[in-house]
């Protein structure tokens, strides 16, 4: 193993950017008095075993609930905290639900977050009972200036979702193995810790502070890149068509754009289409241990694109199993349904042979080939059979269960999150359509919403845009978020009035830059674009600010810095396309 292939050079800027997130959260806070919120106990507690639901009889001091085989143990922790264990040694679990009888004023307006990426649909809005507001929300009254959030810890070993109606609020802490009950035996499931913080009044806070501090205290640790992340992801011009030649023409691009002199070299990635079973475009699986025929030196390219001026990276979807796998190994086709053509034969991460395999293709990219970042993606949608927008009544199809039944399907999550994290040693990891509540603290970047596009403009205004600005508050807290590329191809599908304005925000969004950019389009006006943006994502600077976000999907106000929190200019963006659509 050669020390270029597992060796990632730390710019002499990386102290700055370790120095730039205590500064930012500092002045988010010491402008204000938000504290950490006491979490009082619930005033119900339901449970659903295969029994069915029933409502859990209070002990004495309201932190023991028990009924039909289910114990539910609370306690606080010494910062207000409250921890949510349960067992039930006889019986398959599916869900705990406690509900807390705090009414919250007529006029607040909430916001909460989704359960893997963001699809366009985050936003500030009033009491809507059936609403899930999936790991946590924020309750923000304007009028009083004042409010709260609530969430359960990052690495929960149950999926979580929270309702808010008249009543107060609802925690669902999701148990299931699969679509069926998990069976814990002996064993007590720490299933979440809540945690909460609150503005008062009086604190001179706002909500932007408010979300920004319940996400710090939702994560005890994070895993943040040592370096500003910027570079190039061939996607989306290349749509899984492109080459060992194609990529080297990409890498001299990415080099000869960014700043003169930098030791914070940009990324290229390869994205889809260098694998054996690529199919050109349809994101397909294994095996991962060589390329294809127009890929045929995995190790030699990513020397190559090193010595470009480039860090190599590369995409994979871990769970797409090789044809011909034996079906002893794969999960069930039925979590699905039959409506669902994307599935593809996926690999049970509860088997250990499963395990192996994975951890043995993240390495061989990274240890043996020299892959300094991998893009892993695919992941939710392979083990739930379905998409994060389609997850409002449930979270897969009921039913069916992994091969071991005795943990969480949120505990086989962060577990296969943590063997890609352990295998990839000190690469860089983008999770892709992965839960970011599981992967922080084991994902540098997280890729936060739905895919934008090199081809329709609308689609790129609705994804990214949104997820930027819902998503900005957990940019350094749990990962670094990465709103996706921007996407430039020849003809210009999307006009470059729009897709200009798109990098100028990323590019001085504080958070990662990527494009995918034709060599054969970066010409004048857009080759100059590209520079100064590489200038300005190379380099650590404060977050943005969406100044507008409580009032549209869709912010075009925003507050942008140079090196320092102080003195931001606000910019206005225009995202609508006056041209006839058909």
């Amino acid at each position: 193993m050669s020390s270029e292939a597992t060796e990632i050079p730390v710019p002499a800027g990386a102290a700055i950017v370790t120095a730039l997130i205590a500064a930012e959260t500092a002045s988010a806070l010491a402008a204000t008095q938000i504290h950490a919120g006491y979490v009082a106990l619930p005033d119900r507690v339901h449970a659903v075993t295969d029994a069915g639901a029933f409502a859990l009889a209070a002990g004495a001091d309201g932190e023991t609930w028990g009924g039909n085989g289910v114990t539910v143990r609370l306690s606080h922790t010494e910062d207000g905290g409250l921890t949510v264990r349960v067992s039930a040694p006889n019986e398959a679990l599916h869900r705990v639900r406690l509900h807390f009888g705090v009414r919250l004023p007529e006029g607040v307006t909430l916001l909460g977050d989704a359960f893997e990426r963001g699809y366009g649909d985050l936003e500030w809005r009033g009491i809507v009972p059936e609403r899930r507001f999936f790991w946590y929300f924020v309750s923000w009254h304007l009028a009083s200036g004042s409010g709260f959030g609530l969430g359960v810890e990052t690495g929960a070993a149950a999926l979580a979702h929270f309702t808010v109606d008249q009543s107060g609020y609802t925690l669902t802490l999701e148990t299931q193995n699969g679509g069926s009950g998990v069976l814990l035996g002996d064993r007590e499931l720490l299933a979440a810790t809540v945690r909460g913080v609150e503005s008062p009044a009086a604190a001179n806070g706002t909500s932007r502070a408010l979300t920004q501090a319940l996400c710090r205290r939702l994560c005890p640790n994070p895993r943040l890149p040592r370096f500003p992340v910027y570079g190039s992801n061939n996607w989306y011009y290349a749509y899984g068509r492109s080459s060992h030649e194609q990529i080297l023409r990409d890498a001299e691009l990415m080099a000869s754009l960014a700043p003169v002199g930098t030791e914070n070299r940009p990324f290229m990635v390869i994205d889809d289409g260098w694998q054996v079973n690529s199919g050109f475009g349809s994101a397909l699986g294994g095996p991962h241990t060589h390329g294809n025929a127009r890929f045929p030196d995995m190790p030699g390219l990513a020397r190559a694109m090193r010595e470009r001026g480039t860090r190599p990276g590369i995409w994979i979807r871990p769970l797409g199993a090789a044809p011909g796998t034996d079906e002893s190994c794969l999960l069930n086709r039925e979590r699905a349904g039959a409506s669902e053509s994307g599935i593809l034969d996926t690999l049970d991460p509860t088997l250990p042979e499963n395990v192996a395999l994975i951890t043995e293709d993240v390495r061989r990219l990274t240890a043996e080939w020299g892959y300094e970042l991998v893009k892993h993606d695919f992941t939710t949608f392979d083990l739930f059979g379905r998409w994060g927008f389609a997850m409002a009544d449930g979270y897969t199809r009921p039913g069916w269960h992994f091969a071991d039944r005795s943990r969480t399907t949120a505990e086989i999550i962060t577990g296969l999150y943590r063997t890609i994290r352990e295998a990839a040693g000190d690469a860089v990891l983008i999770g892709c359509n992965t839960v970011g509540h599981l992967g922080a603290g084991l994902f540098e970047l997280q890729r936060t919403g739905d895919d934008t596009s090199g081809r329709e403009w609308e689609r790129t205004r609705k994804m990214g845009v949104n997820t930027l600005a819902f998503r900005m508050a957990q940019h350094n807290a749990f990962f670094a978020v990465d709103a996706d590329c921007v996407g430039i191809m020849r003809g210009e599908p999307v006009p470059w009035s729009l897709n200009r304005q798109w990098l100028d925000l990323l590019a001085r969004s504080g958070t990662p830059l990527f494009v995918s950019a034709d060599p054969e389009a970066v010409t004048g006006d857009i080759r100059a674009a590209l520079v100064e943006a590489f200038a300005l994502a190379s380099v650590a600077r404060p977050v943005a600010e969406p100044l507008d976000w409580r009032n549209t999907t869709c912010p075009r106000r925003w507050l942008t810095y140079d090196d320092s929190a102080t003195d931001g200019d606000e910019r206005v963006y225009d995202w609508y396309d006056p041209s006839p659509h058909g």
